[in-house]
């Protein structure tokens, strides 16, 4: 997967946009900025978004190009993120130590799922915030109809609710469904798209 992401950012354009998802950016405008990390954060733009806003910035991938695509859309904002090139297997930070964590179409292999998410909550503080946008299993539908809706290839890699409530079993959810919408992320989340969307608050 690593080539994969490689040959998919190496390009001129950005792949999912400049813009922020439009979920996080709203979640993101009511929070107090603190330090918050970005799990799978490909070539910026979310992590970036955050930075303009005041957050102190962490993110990673295991894309090199991913990050350069970063490290170019950081300088044009004139902010600063610290940018980890790893899988979530092998990342590290200091423990309970992130007031937000935003899973933006972050999607991790169904086996791994449950094990990946809850490393990545141990990072967070009591009461700070998670924010998650990704594809739900329905989402299948719509990648048969337009390849360009975007979305794992492995439909084990699809989310559904149930599965990432259960995932979090410390959060108190302030929001949590299932909803369909047309996305205009770059070329690569483009047309009608089935997603999860979950705020939600450590214990």
């Amino acid at each position: 997967m690593k080539d994969f992401w490689n040959e998919r950012y190496s390009h001129s354009e950005f792949a999912y946009g400049e813009e922020p998802n439009e979920y996080l950016k709203e979640k993101l405008t009511g929070l107090q900025p603190g330090t918050i990390l970005f799990p799978a954060e490909g070539e910026g733009r979310n992590a970036v978004y955050a930075a303009i806003l005041g957050w102190n910035v962490s993110a990673f991938d295991q894309s090199e190009e991913g990050r350069k695509k970063a490290e170019l859309l950081s300088k044009r904002h004139n902010v600063e993120i610290n940018y980890i090139i790893s899988d979530v297997e092998h990342f590290e930070l200091k423990p309970v130590s992130a007031d937000a964590l935003a899973l933006i179409y972050a999607h991790f292999p169904g086996k791994k799922r449950r094990e990946y998410h809850q490393k990545l909550a141990y990072f967070l503080k009591p009461g700070g915030t998670l924010i998650i946008e990704g594809f739900s299993k329905k989402h299948s539908i719509f990648q048969k109809e337009n390849s360009d809706a975007g979305g794992p290839g492995d439909p084990e890699m699809l989310y559904s609710l149930e599965e990432l409530k259960n995932d979090f079993p410390d959060f108190d959810f302030t929001e949590a469904y299932e909803t369909e919408t047309e996305l205009n992320e770059g070329i690569f989340h483009t047309g009608k798209s089935s997603i999860i969307r979950i705020t939600g608050i450590k214990g």
